[in-house]
């Protein structure tokens, strides 16, 4: 994605994960459409795309690991040029969404103290409106869920993450 490398990835993400609080390592997969919909239909029995998707490490399984976030590349650019912004700056709103996620917040649950959260640390890292704002207003194209762990939890789950070209794979086991 334009504007978008690894270390700049990297540097949001470990920004992102001080503000927010969270420890352990975030892997972030940026990829099509296409993924996104065999993910979501996989983990969430929702057939379509998303923008985001967050899958928080399972406790006690893995250490040192907060989870993992996925993006679609194809919606992040075409919501960043409906709203007038880069899709560097549209990354980093999905990674922030994502890392809220992994810390243990629900938009759909928490009357609001996600997207106070969200608003407040979109301010402090000068980011532009975030998801859920978009959604209040009618903007988002796309829905954003948290995925499911009950569904990490099933049967092995191979887990592929992408950052800037760089491919690892592995293997979470049934929680038990």
């Amino acid at each position: 994605m334009p504007g978008v490398t690894e270390a700049s990835l990297e540097r949001f993400v470990v920004r992102a994960k001080k503000k927010v609080g969270l420890r352990g390592a975030v892997s972030v997969l940026i990829t099509s459409s296409r993924e996104m919909r065999e993910l979501n239909y996989r983990f969430r029995r929702k057939d379509e795309a998303t923008d985001v998707l967050s899958f928080p490490a399972l406790r006690g399984v893995v250490t040192r690991f907060a989870g993992d976030v996925a993006i679609s590349a194809e919606i992040a650019s075409a919501n960043a040029k409906s709203l007038g912004h880069s899709a560097a700056e549209e990354v980093k709103i999905l990674v922030l969404h994502g890392v809220l996620h992994l810390s243990g917040y629900d938009h759909e649950r928490d009357d609001g103290e996600m997207a106070r959260t969200e608003l407040n640390l979109r301010k402090e890292m000068k980011l532009p409106a975030g998801l859920i704002e978009r959604r209040e207003g009618g903007k988002a194209r796309r829905r954003v869920r948290q995925g499911s762990q009950s569904a990490r939890r099933k049967a092995g789950q191979k887990v592929v993450t992408r950052i800037a070209g760089a491919r690892t794979t592995q293997t979470m086991r049934r929680a038990r």
